[in-house]
């Protein structure tokens, strides 16, 4: 028999995907009769909205997509609450080393990483999407506050010195794992942020590829 356990993991991970594959820069556009997938460099994320359309949808791209990772980790405490699970350790046995995951963490980690596949893979695209960075924000600022403003700041900093928003998301990604662990050292939400850093990573393979060339386009550059 299934455990309820069990079911809450399927509903939680089922609801923050599809939270996360709610395509905002495509909506905002195409509230302007824009499909924002046709301009730029077709993603649909606040950067390419930003290039194409300015400030003011790229804002609200902005909000939405860092809206669905910080939504659905941010319920987790209220939702385990309401089942007398929100003070729980599992034990998972891995080569013969147990470790204590405590529950609260787990389902946060669980409905963020859907809430970005969600983003990265929306069901409304073909299970196609964005690149994950506003939604991943999102996840840490819900998981860890301080932590993600700190990669916002460091977002910030760096896109001020370099003008090239790949880069900066990279290079803030690439910190916030230290610091989650600074203020926070969990050793479950510390995996799981890595966990989110190799995802963006992985989703700027070609910004890697071009930044590498010395290609990588920078705000106020034409193509």
């Amino acid at each position: 028999m299934i455990s309820f356990e069990t079911n809450l993991v399927l509903i939680i991970g089922l609801f923050s995907f599809f939270m996360g594959s709610i395509p905002t820069g495509l909506i905002v556009t195409r509230s302007k009769g824009i499909d924002i997938r046709k301009l730029g460099s077709g993603n649909i994320g606040a950067t390419n909205v930003l290039r194409t359309m300015g400030a003011k949808y790229a804002l609200i791209t902005l909000a939405g997509d860092i809206s669905k990772g910080i939504i659905p980790v941010a319920l987790i405490p209220i939702i385990l609450r309401q089942f007398s699970l929100d003070n729980i350790n599992y034990e998972f046995n891995l080569s013969g080393q147990i470790y204590l995951v405590n529950s609260k963490v787990l389902f946060q980690a669980i409905a963020g990483l859907c809430a970005v596949l969600g983003h990265n893979f929306s069901i409304f695209l073909g299970f196609k999407g964005g690149k994950g960075v506003a939604t991943s924000l999102g996840v840490v600022l819900s998981l860890s506050p301080h932590a993600g403003l700190m990669t916002v700041t460091t977002w910030l900093i760096t896109m001020r010195f370099s003008r090239i928003s790949s880069l900066s998301a990279l290079i803030a990604f690439a910190l916030t794992p230290f610091y989650v662990y600074a203020i926070d050292p969990s050793r479950e939400k510390v995996f799981f942020v890595i966990i989110l850093t190799i995802l963006v990573f992985i989703r700027h393979k070609d910004n890697i590829k071009r930044l590498l060339e010395g290609k990588e386009s920078k705000f106020g550059n034409k193509k």
